[in-house]
């Protein structure tokens, strides 16, 4: 089960990266934590998106959820998986 953010819809795109294998980690600094892609590859577009933050009080928590979804799918080895 991924940490407990305080915004349900941020929550529930946790949930979804956590179930596609990315690890979550909370605190850091700015922001509310981090989720690293499980293949950290540096050959994925040289690991632009395998670390991506997770803001505590996003302006639009919402779109928030929705470009953390986006990251997790557009993961070029997750891709080839759902393929």
């Amino acid at each position: 089960m991924a940490k407990k953010h305080p915004n349900k819809d941020i929550r529930a795109a946790l949930d979804y990266a956590e179930q596609k294998g990315w690890r979550i980690v909370e605190g850091g600094s700015h922001a509310w934590g981090k989720i690293y892609c499980p293949y950290n590859d540096s050959e994925c577009r040289c690991g632009e998106f395998c670390i991506t933050s997770i803001w505590s009080t996003p302006k639009n928590p919402s779109n928030h959820a929705r470009q953390i979804r986006r990251v997790v799918d557009n993961c070029i080895y997750q891709k080839e998986i759902d393929d």
